[in-house]
């Protein structure tokens, strides 16, 4: 395995985590190079933007050739996941076992599975059942082998459902603030009294970021720093009273087409419906108590948030 010495930090993924991410490494004074599959978009300030495909070990290592840190956020259409990801995840780890830079990984909570109600801590056991947990969780326990077995320094960092600016294809994203800032339809699913945890996107960024600063972190699950679990329902409340108007709110009980998600994306995701029908509740205090870290509260994330989705429907129109 090749060490390198570098301070080179490369993101793989130009979605809104990775594209956070890259703006908070680059705030950092990294050096930062944000890689997708086209390369053309727009960067934050101080982050090259290069085009590269992770689907091979070679081209993977032509992705992150001189990097120090490489952070994978790649992600791809849903209903591939099961599919794809685990490609990709060959080839990336395979690239950074050869290249010698460490790898931080975005991770959900899927491994974990139905946990009726518990607060989930890295501590609480992988059950999935579902085709995607179950992908997820492999992937994982092939991630802390490679560490463990001394091919690759490996760390991952789970979040919660996303929140914030740039966020679109989440429950409390493009199915939300749209409908809340012209008075159209509001979604939610399942419960909405249910307790839910929401993981800003500026969190992630920064949980992410500072795993790949902190080397002694690695080999581990950590939970990304994530705000008190709220109530969708408070959740929506709050929105309201932000925008200054009632929400046209309509709860989906089941699993079906609805805002910006299809019959296709929904019939991938019924599996996971279970989130929104028992309590959701993700506890961050272990990487908030060793890295000194706090969660941006959700009031500000909400305001920022629709702030965004103001500038965004406007540029749309």
């Amino acid at each position: 395995m090749i060490t390198t010495a570098s301070d080179l930090h490369i993101v793989l993924g130009a979605g809104p985590a990775g594209t956070t991410l890259a703006g908070e490494l680059a705030r950092r004074g990294h050096e930062v190079r944000l890689v997708d599959r086209s390369g053309d978009g727009p960067a934050p300030e101080d982050v090259a933007r290069l085009k590269g495909d992770v689907g091979t070990v070679d081209g993977a290592r032509a992705a992150i050739k001189g990097a120090a840190v490489v952070y994978h956020c790649v992600n791809v259409a849903y209903h591939l996941q099961v599919d794809v990801m685990p490609g990709i995840q060959d080839a990336v780890l395979g690239a950074v076992e050869a290249e010698g830079a460490r790898l931080v990984v975005l991770d959900t909570l899927y491994p974990y599975g139905e946990t009726r109600g518990r607060v989930m801590t890295e501590d609480t056991a992988w059950q999935a059942v579902g085709a995607k947990g179950r992908m997820r969780a492999a992937m994982d326990e092939k991630y802390l082998a490679a560490h463990q077995e001394g091919r690759a320094r490996v760390v991952l960092g789970r979040s919660a459902d996303f929140v914030g600016p740039n966020v679109l294809n989440s429950t409390l994203g493009g199915a939300v603030f749209p409908g809340a800032l012209t008075g159209t339809e509001v979604y939610g699913l399942g419960d909405i009294d249910l307790p839910h945890s929401y993981t800003g996107i500026r969190d992630v960024a920064a949980g992410l970021a500072t795993l790949g600063e902190h080397p002694d972190g690695d080999g581990r699950v950590w939970h990304l720093p994530t705000a008190p679990a709220r109530t969708t329902r408070e959740v929506l409340q709050l929105i309201e009273k932000k925008v200054g108007q009632p929400l046209n709110t309509v709860v989906k009980p089941k699993p079906v087409p609805f805002g910006p998600f299809d019959q296709v994306f929904m019939d991938s995701y019924a599996e996971l419906f279970y989130q929104h029908t028992e309590p959701q509740i993700m506890d961050s205090s272990a990487i908030q108590e060793a890295f000194g870290l706090e969660p941006i509260d959700l009031d500000t994330t909400l305001d920022d948030t629709i702030t965004w989705y103001r500038d965004f429907l406007a540029a749309r129109r």
